[in-house]
């Protein structure tokens, strides 16, 4: 079966992990993606945190499955000729370089346009152009403390906290790739190429939106009530952190199972929703609380929440957070175990979905990698193992014309 973005040639000149993220779904889906690397060297997280010497990271190898690598040295003549024909038959360059980098590399933005007019240029950046701090560096937690991520993080009485989740890196990485694919569609109406960027700042703020939503309800009413401070504690000016309760509204706690006082992660997290309040009780055996004016409400509830989450912690107590799983879902009320990494790598249920793939490297050997997250009726993304350094430098300079010999000449003056 054909992929949808079969035909479409992307140039890689991304590193690190949100540019690596974007072309790696779309090379997921079909795209050709040739990623672009120092001769000699490569992306930096081929050797950042390496379990194997001398092998390819972990880090780089689940960011860059399906690609195809060419080593090229555009600081040399040869290697701008290579890089420019390259263009001419691609359809998308993606890059995460610091600012300007392309323009001292000797192609900027007009000049990609005129080699090919039908070109997308796609950009990560840690600051929309023209932000007071767009000549910074960012990082992952860099972004989530630009993006408003960290100050909402973590309990009330302790610092802002950095999420483990890459709301900076492959976040960014998703946007930009909905980026480049609305260009393609726009693309097919104009018949032009355009610039496409994303900002990490932007993404993570994207991922925030609820809590923009919280400062414009502080801002109007003074407190917030879901939050664990309502309604005896006090609120500032700005939204403040709220531990494990819900966004949405819902209350909602991480409740300890059995066994918790040996295995940091034996716990659920539990919600409270309106209309599960019923077979909460009878689930939880306080069928008495269901018509009892001091529960009934979610209003009532509030003040005392704390208390209720105690009372369902005593009923966790002897049971497992599989076990206690299994029962309250039978009750439809929202809730899931806290699982670890290693329970998600074994899960059957994502082995089958593709969620996590096992994929074969050629000199790793075996590895877990995540599969696309996106489902499709009548496709199932096959993920492949990250290519080696320059693997396929020949291939592709001899899709672009280049003869056995001119390949050996710019061999030898370490031009790729």
């Amino acid at each position: 079966m054909s992929k949808p973005l079969e035909g479409i040639k992307i140039i890689d000149f991304t590193h690190v992990q949100a540019g690596p993220a974007c072309t790696q779904l779309l090379a997921w889906f079909g795209a050709d993606v040739i990623k672009v690397e120092r001769p000699g060297s490569g992306d930096v997280t081929r050797t950042q945190l390496r379990d194997i010497p001398d092998v390819d990271a972990l880090y780089f190898t689940m960011l860059n499955s399906n690609k195809k690598s060419l080593t090229l040295d555009t600081k040399k003549p040869e290697g701008k000729e290579v890089l420019e024909k390259l263009i001419k038959e691609s359809d998308v360059m993606v890059e995460n370089f610091g600012p300007g980098a392309l323009d001292r590399m000797g192609f900027p933005w007009q000049y990609i346009k005129e080699l090919n007019p039908k070109m997308i240029l796609a950009s990560v950046k840690g600051f929309s152009d023209g932000h007071h701090y767009d000549d910074l560096k960012v990082y992952e937690n860099v972004a989530q403390c630009a993006g408003g991520a960290a100050s909402t993080t973590g309990f009330w009485d302790g610092p802002p906290t950095i999420s483990a989740a890459a709301l900076g890196d492959s976040n960014t990485g998703m946007h930009l790739a909905i980026g480049i694919l609305t260009a393609l569609i726009g693309r097919d109406k104009t018949g032009k190429g355009q610039k496409v960027a994303v900002s990490m700042q932007d993404s993570v703020l994207n991922l925030c939106r609820v809590k923009l939503r919280d400062q414009q309800r502080l801002d109007r009413l003074g407190y917030l009530e879901e939050y664990p401070q309502y309604p005896h504690g006090e609120f500032s000016d700005v939204v403040p952190r709220g531990g494990n309760a819900g966004g949405g509204g819902q209350p909602g706690w991480v409740l300890k199972c059995k066994g918790w006082e040996t295995d940091p992660n034996s716990y659920i997290y539990f919600t409270i929703q309106g209309h599960a309040w019923a077979p909460i009780c009878r689930a939880i055996g306080k069928p008495e609380w269901i018509e009892d004016a001091n529960y009934n409400t979610a209003s009532a509830r509030q003040p005392h929440i704390f208390d209720i989450f105690k009372t369902i912690e005593e009923w966790l107590a002897d049971k497992t957070k599989f076990e206690a799983v299994d029962i309250l879902r039978k009750f439809d009320i929202p809730c899931a175990p806290v699982l670890t990494m290693k329970e998600l790598a074994n899960d059957p249920s994502l082995r089958e979905s593709g969620t996590i793939a096992e994929v074969q490297h050629k000199e790793r050997g075996s590895y877990l990698t995540v599969g696309s997250p996106i489902k499709f009726s009548d496709m199932k993304p096959e993920i492949t193992g990250s290519p080696l350094l320059g693997e396929h430098t020949d291939e592709v300079l001899e899709s672009l014309g280049y003869s056995s010999a001119q390949i050996a000449n710019l061999h030898q003056k370490q031009a790729v």
